[in-house]
C-alpha cells in the first residue's frame, strides 16, 4: 500500500489549496478514504472521509461549508479541496485508507499547510 500526499504549501489567510493523494497497492476505488491534520502540538484529527462506492462525504464540523473530497477511482487519487482557509488550518495533512481484512490503518507522508499572512 502506498499513499503518497501533494500540494501542501504556503497560503494567506482567505486563500486556497487543492491537495492530492495518490493510491497505489490496494483496490482504490473499493475503499473509503479520508483526511487527517496534525496541526503544531495537537493530535491527530479527522477532516473529511468519501466512501466507496456511494461518494458518500462527511466532514468534521471546523471544516464544513470550506473543505470539499472527492475521487478520481480511474487515477486512483483523492483530493481535498480547501478554501476560505484560516491560521487554525496549519497542520500536516495526511491521507489515510483503511487495509485488508484486518482494516490496518494506511497512512501517506503527509504534507504540509501553513496559512499565514
Amino acid at each position: 500500500v502506498q499513499l503518497v500526499e501533494s500540494g501542501g504549501g504556503l497560503v494567506q489567510p482567505g486563500g486556497s489549496l487543492r491537495l492530492s493523494c495518490a493510491a497505489s497497492g490496494f483496490p482504490f476505488s473499493r475503499s473509503d478514504m479520508s483526511w487527517y491534520r496534525q496541526g503544531p502540538g495537537k493530535e491527530r484529527e479527522l477532516v473529511a472521509t468519501i466512501s466507496s462506492p456511494r461518494n458518500n462525504e462527511n466532514y468534521a464540523d471546523f471544516v464544513k461549508g470550506r473543505f470539499t473530497i472527492s475521487r478520481d477511482n480511474a487515477r486512483n487519487t483523492v483530493y481535498l479541496q480547501m478554501n476560505s482557509l484560516k491560521p487554525e488550518d496549519t497542520a500536516v495533512y495526511y491521507c489515510h485508507t483503511l487495509y485488508g481484512p484486518s482494516r490496518r490503518d494506511e497512512w501517506g507522508q503527509g504534507t504540509q499547510v501553513i496559512v499565514s499572512s
